[in-house]
């Protein structure tokens, strides 16, 4: 099997080209940011969020997203308003958006879903995301909208009253976080091997002896963590299913000193919070949607022709796995608290 490839591997730092001149602005910047509906898709996006947070001190911002990843962006600096965009029929969230917002003269306008509404408001400058050109990961196409050269790293704002959450929910460490659970099974890593894998690590003589384990997954998936949470029993496991949103999980996972999950948004979410991230890859294109960053690596399991994505999942072994976290420990020496 290949090893692991470094999501980060090509980036080349250059300068960012992009401005927006706001020396003669008398009253403050507005941007509009238009993000992704989908909570992976969307975290990738935080970074040039981030970058604009950073380079445009004077700017408030209004965010429209999907209602999953909204809570994400609930503790963003500046943040003038969120807009949650349910999906309704015929598109008439779109309409809805739009009339939310054209009262606005806004001095920029990020569009990342390249939609209408970006080109019917009255906006001084306008940047849209539009798909195609060459294969190169996620957050290297978004930062191309903005020229922001390194492509900024998708981040998490995290402030006292939710790291204080974090803190009760997942006590003291050590810790060790896993997702077991994606949008789709043919992207899930055997339950039993995150089960056994968590054994390894944080047995005795593991590289993480003692530590508790955190298991975090959505409403609806506990039933696939099962064999988690039943192996290690009530002492270890840490029971986060389902009692999350996905910035207080972004939280409680910034404590833990590695994450380990499949590609779901959650894995993303882990990366961005600057924790040690491996993500689990079969059927997905790692090099476009890998977790991003130089604490972050990802393992594909080995594809044989004719196996069904279950069955790619299933031929990646715990061993595996664990020499692969064994070398993502040793690159950032358990860099992961806050």
């Amino acid at each position: 099997m290949p090893p692991a490839i470094r999501a980060d591997a090509c980036v080349r730092p250059r300068p960012a080209r992009f401005r927006v001149r706001v020396s003669r602005v008398s009253h403050p910047v507005d941007v509009l940011f238009i993000t992704s509906n989908r909570l992976g898709d969307a975290v990738l996006t935080t970074g040039l969020l981030g970058h604009l947070v950073e380079t445009l001190p004077e700017a408030r911002f209004t965010i429209a997203c999907g209602p999953i990843p909204a809570p994400l962006f609930r503790t963003v600096p500046r943040l003038r308003r969120l807009i949650p965009m349910g999906k309704r029929r015929w598109s008439l969230h779109w309409f809805d958006l739009w009339r939310q917002v054209a009262g606005t003269r806004w001095d920029l306008v990020v569009d990342l879903r390249d939609s209408a509404v970006s080109r019917l408001v009255l906006a001084r400058k306008r940047a849209v995301f539009r798909h195609g050109g060459p294969v190169r990961h996620k957050v290297e196409q978004l930062a191309s909208v903005l020229r922001a050269e390194p492509p900024p790293a998708p981040r998490l704002w995290f402030d006292a009253p939710l790291r204080a959450e974090a803190e009760r929910l997942t006590g003291p460490g050590p810790l060790l976080a896993l997702g077991p659970a994606a949008n789709w099974t043919g992207k899930e890593w055997p339950a039993d091997r995150y089960a056994e894998l968590a054994d390894r690590l944080t047995g005795p003589g593991g590289p993480l002896s003692g530590a508790r384990v955190l298991v975090l997954a959505g409403p609806g998936e506990a039933e696939r963590c099962r064999p988690v949470l039943e192996r290690l029993g009530a002492g270890r496991a840490v029971d986060l299913i389902g009692r999350t949103d996905p910035l207080l999980a972004g939280a409680c996972i910034a404590r833990a000193v590695l994450f380990v999950g499949n590609d779901s948004g959650l894995m993303h979410v882990a990366a961005a919070s600057g924790t040690p991230t491996l993500g689990v890859f079969g059927p997905t294109p790692a090099e476009i949607y890998g977790p991003w960053g130089a604490h972050a690596d990802h393992i594909i399991a080995q594809n044989v022709p004719g196996d069904s994505p279950e069955a790619r999942m299933r031929r990646l072994s715990v061993d595996e796995v664990e020499a692969a976290v064994l070398g993502l420990l040793a690159r950032t020496k358990g860099d992961a608290f806050w």
